[in-house]
């Protein structure tokens, strides 16, 4: 320590340094994050005045929406802050709580997505029982237990992340607090940081896949033990919406985190985080929403009574 200079501070090198496009990308993240809100936000609106969609599935979107808006709102002000600023500066105290609460919302994701699965699971495969299996406890244990995972994720990585010692170097190539943009900043031993990181990802991603297929499984068994075409559409529609959603998210998610490190590329990498952690948020309520019959027949349901009154 006596021949090292300790930082207290990280500049993000961010997306680019030209000014002429710095004003066009603000422009558009700007765009996409008031979308995001707005229709993250909308949805978690809709579904508590709509009595037609006070059921689990919603229940479970409603929440999803809310870890859209917060993960989001973890990165985008700040990175809508820099694009417009000579000097991208973060403390040291503010990039721990960055990873803290990204780290907690981006497992809770994982995780509150294979609850959504394990909901349709039960609704198409026992939907006679669906309100007893999915009753208020076991809904609330589902959506509480991703919370509990994200608080484990993230005191563990910002944990071992800010033990490290940050020496001269303090320019961190992204354009928020990802861990291993951080902890290669690092000038004490990263190891153990690199496997925690690895191991979690692949252990974190295994349980919640695994969750997911198994499933899907039981749910293709089922739809295709239904004889009418009808219901099979009805059924596929449901879960379509779901899969299109987990496949986007976990996509991103293994390239970033579950790939080797000698594949990785910073601009890659940069270019794959701002799309998990900008897009995607925005892409959920318009998936969810633009191929779900029923939220359609709530929004008209709610003009209809406005325009009444």
């Amino acid at each position: 320590m006596e021949n090292h200079t300790t930082v207290d501070e990280f500049i993000f090198t961010g997306f680019t340094d030209s000014s002429k496009l710095q004003i066009p990308l603000f422009t558009f993240f700007l765009v996409v994050y008031v979308i995001t809100l707005t229709g993250n936000l909308g949805v978690i609106l809709l579904i508590s005045v709509s009595s037609q969609l006070h059921t689990p599935m919603y229940f479970f979107l409603s929440n999803l929406s809310l870890v859209d808006v917060c993960y989001s709102t973890v990165v985008t002000p700040k990175m809508l802050m820099d694009l417009v600023m000579s000097r991208k500066v973060i403390s040291l105290t503010g990039c721990a709580v960055q990873m803290w609460f990204f780290g907690l919302f981006l497992a809770t994701e994982c995780f509150l997505l294979a609850a959504m699965a394990y909901d349709r699971y039960v609704a198409i495969s026992k939907p006679l029982l669906y309100s007893v299996v999915m009753s208020r406890r076991v809904c609330a244990q589902l959506v509480i237990t991703p919370y509990l995972v994200g608080v484990l994720n993230a005191t563990t990585h910002t944990a071992l992340s800010f033990q490290l010692i940050f020496c001269n170097a303090n320019i961190i190539n992204h354009f928020f607090c990802d861990i291993p943009a951080v902890i290669a900043l690092s000038c004490s031993d990263t190891q153990l940081n690199n496997m925690v990181l690895f191991g979690l990802s692949c252990t974190f991603g295994i349980v919640s896949t695994s969750m997911i297929i198994v499933s899907y499984i039981y749910i293709v068994s089922a739809i295709l033990k239904i004889h009418s075409n009808a219901g099979r559409r009805k059924a596929f529609s449901t879960c379509s919406t779901h899969l299109t959603v987990v496949s986007i998210f976990y996509g991103t998610l293994f390239f970033i985190y579950v790939r080797p490190s000698s594949n990785s590329s910073i601009d890659e990498d940069k270019m794959v985080a701002m799309f998990y952690t900008v897009m995607i948020p925005m892409l959920n309520p318009l998936i969810y929403s633009l191929r779900n019959k029923e939220v359609k027949d709530a929004v008209r349901r709610l003009i209809r009574g406005k325009n009444l009154s």
